[in-house]
Order: structure tokens, then C-alpha cells, then sequence
């Protein structure tokens, strides 16, 4: 019987990690900003230190575009050099898409963070539609910055990045879509308390400083996923407690 009741309890481990893999959804942290204000640096940055997996909406759909045979190349291309925002339904296929390979090629990479996106009203609805529950939004990290700051970094990277966009007459009309659809969903996750705001200003090293502090050091976000560890811990010890229990009871009984 004790046995038994340990070689259950050797398993505790192995079926606890099964279980959070079985509820796990995907964990999402929005990443918005105006173009140049270092998203995609202090991203590469959190993937390095932290179990996350980066997915850029611009990269991919740059990659589309590039994609030879896409059926969405040509009208991606025209969006992007006219400053404008791609339709929503072509972003959330390529979104959704990767998340799925991501965790289909490892279980535990389950947490994700989306650089830019959603990027307006139009963004935000679709997602809503297309995930709604099946993925959850943690918050969304703002870095916030001077539009003339963003301005002269985008111009700088334009003379090594080779992105079309990089120039002047695309970053002012990036810019100003920037100020106009995707601030308001900003302030939409501000009265929610869901926005984490960095200040994109500084200097590389500090602002991902300013990150760490934020986003992974504050007692909230240790505590919520303690909580959810517990959960899973105490569940898995009632339910497979009380098989233990009754089959401790059936050997007791075919032995008398």
C-alpha cells in the first residue's frame, strides 16, 4: 500500500506539468509604441532573459510580402508604403498561425510577445472575434517616446535596415496612423490597468531596466503565477488523492 501511495506521488511532478500544458492557453503580452521606438530592440532583449517567443505583426507581414505565390504580397507591399494599416484578417492569420507552430514545436513556449499589434479599433475587434478564448492578454507594454526621437532612430536604421519604409514622407504618415488608431486603443487598456508604460527615451540599457522593474519584478506578477502553480497543484492532489485513497482500499480488501 505505501508503495502504491509512493509511486503515485513520484508521478506528482510529471502529471502536474502535464495538466498547466492541457490548460495552458496562449499567454500574450501586447508590445505598442510609435515606429522607432525600440520594440523590437528590447523584445530580442526580453526573449534573451525570459521564456518568451517574439512575433513581430511588421515582420510577418513583411515576410508575406516577400513570400513567393502569396496571394496577399502585392496588396501588403501597397499598404506598407503608403503608411497605412494592413486588413485585420491577414495579420491574425499570420499571428495565430505562428503562435500555433511555436507551441506545437515546443509546449512550453507558450508565451508571447506581439509587436505591434493591435494597431486600431479595427485590430483590436478582429482579435477579440478571432481569439476570444483561446488566448489570454496579460498587458499591453507601451514605450512611449517623442514622435522626433522616433523619427531620427527610423532614419538611422534606414541607412543600414534596407525597409522602404525608412524614410521620412512613410514616417510622418506612420506617425501621424500611429497618433490617430492606435493611441486610442492604448488609453482603451489604460482604464482597464492593463498598460505597462516604459520610457522609450532612455537609453537601450536603461529602458529594459525599466522593463525588468516593471514586468518581472513587481510582486503582482510573482504573485499570479503562484497562484496559478497552487491551482494546479491542489488539483491534481484532490483528483488523483482520492484514486489513491480508493485504490488503497481495494488492496485492503482483496487482501482480507
Amino acid at each position: 500500500m505505501i508503495v502504491s501511495v509512493l509511486h503515485r506521488l513520484k508521478k506528482l511532478p510529471r502529471a502536474v506539468h502535464r495538466l498547466s500544458v492541457m490548460m495552458m492557453k496562449p499567454q500574450v503580452v501586447f508590445v505598442l509604441g510609435g515606429p522607432g521606438a525600440g520594440k523590437g530592440t528590447q523584445c530580442a532583449r526580453i526573449v534573451e532573459n525570459y521564456s518568451y517567443t517574439h512575433l513581430s505583426a511588421g515582420d510577418l507581414l513583411r515576410e508575406e510580402r516577400s513570400r513567393s505565390g502569396s496571394e496577399f504580397g502585392q496588396l501588403i507591399d501597397t499598404y506598407i508604403k503608403e503608411g497605412r494599416i494592413v486588413p485585420v484578417e491577414i495579420t491574425i492569420s499570420l499571428l495565430k498561425k505562428a503562435m500555433e507552430e511555436t507551441m506545437k514545436a515546443d509546449e512550453k513556449n507558450f508565451r508571447f510577445l506581439i509587436d505591434g499589434f493591435p494597431r486600431n479599433q479595427d485590430n483590436l475587434q478582429g482579435w477579440n472575434t478571432v481569439m476570444d478564448g483561446k488566448a489570454d492578454v496579460k498587458f499591453v507594454l507601451f514605450f512611449d517616446c517623442g514622435n522626433e526621437v522616433c523619427i531620427d532612430r527610423c532614419l538611422e536604421r534606414g541607412k543600414s535596415s534596407g525597409r522602404t519604409d525608412d524614410n521620412r514622407e512613410s514616417l510622418e504618415k506612420r506617425i501621424q496612423t500611429y497618433l490617430q488608431s492606435t493611441r486610442p486603443i492604448i488609453e482603451q487598456y489604460e482604464k482597464q490597468g492593463k498598460v505597462r508604460t516604459i520610457d522609450a527615451s532612455r537609453s537601450v540599457d536603461e529602458a529594459f531596466q525599466n522593463i525588468e522593474e516593471i514586468c518581472f519584478f513587481n510582486s503582482s506578477t510573482i504573485s499570479s503565477t503562484w497562484k496559478i502553480w497552487k491551482y494546479l497543484l491542489l488539483h491534481h492532489m484532490f483528483t488523483n488523492g482520492s484514486s489513491a485513497v480508493n485504490g488503497c482500499r481495494q488492496n485492503e480488501s482483496t487482501n482480507s
